[in-house]
């Protein structure tokens, strides 16, 4: 697998947006879904449960596959599953 780079924007969205860490490495190495962005980047998508809401959360993660490395732009937490996931769920 390429190496990972976090821009700061992610970084600061991972602690601002209180995402855990453990979940967030999870979506990058074995997202449920991937969809393409605006090229050149693509959103990996997974579901998880929120320790600090305690309940199920959809973690939006974008990322530009690059020749060398997959970069991390930014990233976000979401419950409204059913808007992101529409169409790619059965």
């Amino acid at each position: 697998m390429k190496p990972i780079r976090w821009v700061p924007h992610a970084l600061e969205n991972l602690a601002a947006r209180e995402i855990p860490g453990a979940e967030a490495d999870k979506t990058l190495l074995a997202p449920e879904f991937v969809v393409p962005g605006e090229p050149p980047r693509s959103v990996l998508i997974r579901r998880y449960h929120d320790p600090v809401l305690n309940q199920p959360m959809l973690l939006r993660i974008v990322v530009e596959d690059r020749p060398d490395e997959i970069v991390v732009v930014t990233l976000y937490k979401t419950s409204h599953m059913e808007r992101y996931l529409r169409g790619l769920v059965p």
